[in-house]
């Protein structure tokens, strides 16, 4: 086993907030003293039947717990399912039917194996326990916390304040979220950054137990495709991990260069001094955004599916890609970049390929501009400040654009 701080470099990587930090280290050094291994918990309400790259960010992190030697507890929480997480809802969340959530929660299983180790996994259900339970054991548990702690929540507290209705039983999700790290006395659970108040439950009510509280590792929520919503099987911005191995690697390709550098951070097993690497390549022009993005691609294309299929996406790609060759004469053009992120109206102006902002504006609502062979059509769109650009204006422009 490395040592503590190491460990605690590993985990700290893409992570958003660890509470507490230093607790966290001294836990992980009294594991590596003991030769004890840590329990991780993450749970997962099985509302939805498919895993996503959004979901794996979680999965990721537990994954890399599980590398480090640590017990990995995957919760699904089929009880708490039923209920609904009202986090980020404005209104009650209409609650699944038993049937509903079993389906789900089978598919969850199925999946798993794709991320962790399914020999070193130890996969609970909280209906194990909460189903268990009395009126008067329910009772006890509630009295363990306060309605006025569970209105400092933002999303009850707005509708609180707005009139809206909070039905009660929505009061016991993070009670029994938080009673589930209580049974299985973690030593540090996993969630996102929404769940933040829901982990801190946690936190609360094993120090009501006796129990020295959990540390916290809350991972940021993966934008979806478009690169501005959180990703989501409603809003269609998500990249399922049982997809085919083709669609995975298109999906993957179409994402901005911006938002390839947080999926490396967030999804690649690349190691920091890798990931590093890669940010500094393409900031000072000796990696090709493009070529980053195709290993991303592959990676997870091989991780979901395996290495052949991976490198046949990547060919498949690169035929279709290539039919768009571009000119081998494009012109390079040097301008000085004006900040760090730059307009690219402003860029294409400078460049000469249209008199004006306003005329490369007008190009642009056209459909008549590409960016490294993709189409723009959002005016507002910038560039930053990196190595060479590709650019099309109008069907013979061609340049290669590169900051002086």
């Amino acid at each position: 086993m490395i040592s503590a701080k190491e460990q605690l470099d590993i985990i700290k990587r893409g992570a958003e907030e660890i509470i507490v930090e230093e607790d966290l280290f001294k836990r992980l050094d009294r594991s590596v003293a003991s030769g004890k291994p840590l329990r991780v918990k993450a749970g997962f309400d099985p509302t939805a039947p498919d895993i996503h790259l959004g979901h794996t960010v979680l999965l990721n992190k537990m994954r890399q717990f599980q590398d480090l030697g640590h017990e990995i507890i995957f919760l699904i929480g089929d009880f708490t399912g039923i209920i609904g997480d009202p986090t980020g809802k404005s209104e009650t969340r209409k609650h699944l039917t038993k049937e509903e959530v079993a389906e789900n929660a089978q598919t969850y299983q199925s999946q798993l194996s794709r991320l962790l180790d399914p020999a070193k996994t130890r996969i609970v259900f909280n209906s194990s326990w909460m189903s268990g339970m009395s009126a008067e054991d329910m009772v006890q548990l509630a009295a363990r916390y306060t309605v006025a702690r569970m209105l400092e929540r933002e999303d009850f507290k707005k509708r609180y304040q707005s009139e809206l209705p909070i039905s009660i039983h929505e009061f016991l999700y993070p009670l029994i979220q938080g009673y589930d790290s209580v049974v299985l006395k973690a030593d540090v659970e996993l969630g996102g950054t929404d769940q933040r108040f829901n982990l801190l439950v946690g936190r609360d009510l094993q120090k009501e137990y006796s129990q020295e509280p959990q540390s916290l590792v809350l991972m940021p929520l993966l934008e979806g495709l478009d690169g501005v919503n959180k990703m989501s099987k409603s809003l269609g911005n998500y990249i399922g991990i049982t997809e085919p191995a083709g669609e995975i690697f298109g999906k993957v390709m179409s994402i901005s260069d911006d938002l390839m550098l947080r999926y490396y951070e967030l999804l690649s097993s690349v190691s920091l001094d890798e990931f590093q690497q890669v940010k500094a390549g393409i900031k000072d022009g000796s990696f090709h955004p493009m070529e980053v993005k195709k290993r991303l691609a592959a990676e997870m294309v091989e991780r979901f599916h395996s290495k052949q299929k991976a490198q046949r996406a990547r060919e498949d790609f690169e035929k279709v890609f290539s039919s768009k060759r571009l000119p081998e004469d494009m012109p390079l053009v040097s301008i000085a970049w004006e900040g760090e992120r730059m307009k690219l109206v402003r860029v294409i102006a400078l460049a000469g390929a249209a008199k004006s902002n306003s005329e490369a504006r007008r190009l642009i609502q056209q459909g008549a501009v590409e960016v490294d062979q993709k189409p723009v059509k959002d005016v507002d769109a910038e560039l930053p400040a990196r190595g060479e650009y590709t650019l099309r204006v109008g069907k013979k422009r061609f340049l290669r654009i590169a900051p002086k």
